[in-house]
């Protein structure tokens, strides 16, 4: 599983390097298949990352960007908005949500779990905090979604 783990701390990286140089999809798996992959991020290695997780991963949240960004959007509290969250956390709302959403193979606790290990490795309690509030919010609204229910009211962010 360690390879998968890896896979989405890369995802997470190449998104917030994508948002930050403007660089394409297909650039940043390049360059992270070339330089990054093998290496290491943050201090954790990587070089048992699943390349293919990591690639669908990232075409996958900019593929569905659209659809992604307004569920976030909808879940966070009056008066936020998705661009007033720091960008590393828009990095793992956004692969997190790809994967609760388009992954349902997953399992979406272990799926969060993971999510909230990366935004350990990044943020103080806090952060963590709200991060997995607003995963727990968007799994149950997947999860009310497919049994056909209204969606619960919004993630707190103080």
């Amino acid at each position: 599983m360690q390879g998968r783990t890896n896979a989405r701390l890369a995802a997470v990286q190449a998104l917030y390097q994508m948002e930050a140089t403007g660089v394409g999809v297909e650039g940043v798996i390049d360059e992270f298949r070339k330089h990054r992959l093998g290496g290491e991020i943050e201090g954790d290695l990587l070089h048992d990352a699943d390349d293919d997780f990591f690639a669908d991963l990232v075409r996958g949240v900019v593929r569905a960007q659209l659809k992604i960004d307004p569920l976030i959007q909808r879940n966070l509290a009056d008066k936020w908005t998705l661009a007033r969250l720091d960008a590393t956390v828009r990095a793992i709302l956004r692969t997190a949500a790809y994967e609760l959403i388009h992954r349902r193979e997953l399992s979406p606790r272990a799926v969060i779990d993971e999510y909230l290990e990366i935004a350990n490795a990044f943020f103080d309690v806090e952060e963590r905090k709200f991060v997995n509030a607003l995963l727990d919010a968007l799994w149950r609204e997947r999860r009310d979604e497919d049994a056909g229910k209204r969606p619960r009211p919004k993630a707190k962010r103080t």
